[in-house]
């Protein structure tokens, strides 16, 4: 058995984060592990949060030790926190970095562990380059990196963009492991009822966090394709804005797409994300650019086919003509790609989503991370 701690958003904080770093502490606890996560007193001021609010309505997960004690601009509780962990000498810390604003707190408390001279500092990077630039991002990513021993990327792409920071330190690339956490797949039929959707029609849907980087405006644009409308194909949008909603408006409008585009824009909790999946034929995924996509383990989970763009990390993750079709980020390209699916059939894509989800596996990321640890 050994101690793990994760360093990383949690419950009552949401989103995926806390939902991968809950799903992960769970896999370690059932391999005979004790672990627990360390994750935020306060994640980000308001007035930095671009959504209406940054907790769950949705209960404490059970089993998993919580402790919200970081605060993110707090120079002196990064103290506090760094030496409270070096006391508790855990023998590996896993810590998430998504942002470069969290840089300073986070690497500040690992220095803090460091001289224990016990503790391995694994990193699970989600993101070295932000899709949004900031100053400082890159004072403040070397400053986090240089604090850690070793570290997993669950993209080629985030690999690449590591080694421009970091040459000499181990680096593994494991892949995004499926959110089998949000319940068992059920009927397109029973789904629809819940989210009362007519049962029939064909519905395509854009689910998470819509910023402009993920490309929601293309997806409208191609909406309005001759050949979609003759179909009646219907979008789904499904999460919160974390922008201003009225580009996004205006553009449903002025395509006249009020009776083609089904807008669901609260947060969307963990209880009711089956709903949403399920409901659909397939998930689009129109990013202009991407490292990789807490959404495509999701869909994979649901046996739902995506339509994904030839950015980053997501036509390696999605295999074309197989679990899904890869298509060029503009409108035209996105609307050949929905009319094509509809062509093949989601029936077609099932048994290579089938094949290619046994492949993203939670065991093997908490193996991969206590290997690595134990080679430092």
């Amino acid at each position: 058995m050994q101690r793990i701690i994760i360093i990383g958003p949690a419950h009552p904080l949401r989103g995926g984060l806390a939902t991968f770093n809950q799903r992960l502490a769970d896999e370690f606890n059932k391999d005979g592990n004790d672990c627990s996560i360390v994750s935020f007193s306060l994640q980000y001021p308001s007035f930095l949060f671009p959504g209406t609010t940054q907790y769950s309505s949705d209960p404490a997960p059970q089993n998993i030790k919580i402790l919200s004690i970081i605060n993110s601009i707090n120079p002196l509780n990064w103290v506090l926190v760094g030496r409270k962990l070096r006391r508790e000498r855990p023998e590996i810390i896993v810590v998430r970095f998504w942002l470069p604003f969290m840089g300073p707190a986070l690497a500040t408390i690992l220095r803090l562990v460091k001289k224990n001279r016990y503790t391995r500092i694994i990193c699970i990077a989600d993101n070295v380059k932000p899709h949004e630039k900031r100053p400082g991002d890159k004072i403040f990513t070397r400053y986090f990196l240089q604090s850690c021993d070793g570290f997993v990327t669950m993209s080629e792409k985030v690999r690449k963009d590591l080694f421009e920071f970091e040459t000499n330190k181990p680096v593994q690339l494991i892949q995004h492991p499926l959110y089998d956490n949000f319940g068992d797949i059920m009927s397109k039929d029973e789904a629809r009822k819940q989210l009362g959707l007519s049962p029939g029609g064909k519905i395509i849907l854009f689910f998470g966090f819509i910023r402009q980087y993920k490309g929601l405006d293309l997806l409208l644009k191609a909406m309005a394709d001759k050949e979609i409308r003759q179909q009646e194909i219907k979008l789904m949008v499904a999460g919160e804005f974390y922008e201003d909603a009225k580009q996004y408006l205006d553009l449903v409008s002025e395509y006249n797409l009020q009776d083609q585009v089904i807008l669901k824009t609260n947060f969307i909790p963990d209880s009711e994300v089956k709903f949403y999946l399920c409901a659909a034929d397939c998930v689009v995924q129109p990013y202009r650019n991407a490292t990789q996509s807490g959404v495509t383990p999701l869909a994979y989970h649901f046996e739902k086919p995506m339509i994904v763009t030839n950015v980053g990390g997501l036509p390696s993750l999605v295999p074309h003509e197989k679990a899904g079709l890869v298509c060029n980020p503009d409108p035209t390209s996105i609307a050949h790609a929905i009319t094509r699916f509809y062509q093949l059939g989601d029936n077609y894509f099932i048994p290579h989503l089938r094949s290619e989800k046994q492949k993203y596996s939670w065991s093997h990321l908490t193996k991969a991370i206590i290997s690595l640890a134990k080679s430092l």
